[in-house]
């Protein structure tokens, strides 16, 4: 009978690890090189899915992948419709009012106003971001008048068509826009490195103390290797911040 009992209790526990659900992981899918949708397969790509794909294997988790709009990302984690969150998101004291952040998995990285001109008054002018992000609230902050938008790319088109003078948004997702618009957005002078935030953690509800810690050892042994360096590389390019 004792038997009998250890091998139901054996069959049970492996049942369950194997029936265990995969940690969902939410993302923007707009916001490159950090996250964003491969055109070849449709599915979500970037800095972060590659990042995210290996800390799960580092921490034994299955994981998949769940596409978020920005503005609903936070409520739908705390609502459990998934478990984390890798959005280039800012870790910042606000916000962990409602969710838990691990260790930032990139430093903290300067936001940009770029413009049609060097010279543009970001101060008294009509400035666009993306709603709910650090640099909104910056601008709310700084005077002028802001325009909030569901994507970056909504918030730089409307410059491009007149209804904002400037936008302001992470340097990183602005530099191959600046870069690629053949002079016609420039970097506010002055205004072009400015910080915000205690870097990029990825967000986890704040019961999940477990997950939280598993992520947290994960991203230490990819910063103590290197491996997390080389990535950032790879995404952002040779002037990539480091660790």
């Amino acid at each position: 009978m004792k038997k009998l009992i250890l091998a139901a209790t054996a069959i049970a526990l492996t049942s369950g690890a194997a029936m265990a659900a995969p940690v969902r992981i939410a993302t923007e899918g707009a916001y490159p090189p950090y996250n964003l949708v491969n055109d070849q397969t449709g599915q979500v790509d970037g800095f972060e899915v590659e990042l995210g794909n290996e800390l799960c294997k580092r921490a034994q988790l299955e994981c998949t992948w769940v596409k978020n709009d920005w503005d609903s990302i936070i409520p739908n984690l705390v609502s459990s419709n998934y478990d984390a969150i890798m959005a280039g998101m800012s870790i910042t004291e606000e916000r962990k009012k409602a969710v838990s952040f691990t260790q930032a998995y990139y430093p903290p990285n300067p936001s940009a106003y770029a413009a049609p001109t060097a010279d543009t008054n970001v101060e008294a002018g009509v400035v666009a971001a993306q709603t709910n992000t650090i640099q909104a609230a910056h601008v709310a902050e700084s005077g002028a008048t802001l325009l909030e938008f569901a994507t970056p790319d909504e918030a730089v088109g409307a410059v491009r068509n007149g209804e904002a003078e400037a936008v302001f948004a992470d340097k990183d997702f602005l530099v191959p826009i600046v870069e690629q618009s053949g002079g016609a957005m420039v970097w506010v002078e002055g205004k072009d490195d400015i910080p915000l935030g205690d870097g990029i953690g990825m967000a986890v509800r704040q019961s999940d103390t477990e997950l939280k810690d598993k992520f947290d050892a994960a991203i230490k042994s990819m910063k103590d290797d290197g491996t997390l360096n080389t990535l950032s590389k790879k995404w952002f390019g040779e002037d990539a911040l480091q660790f």
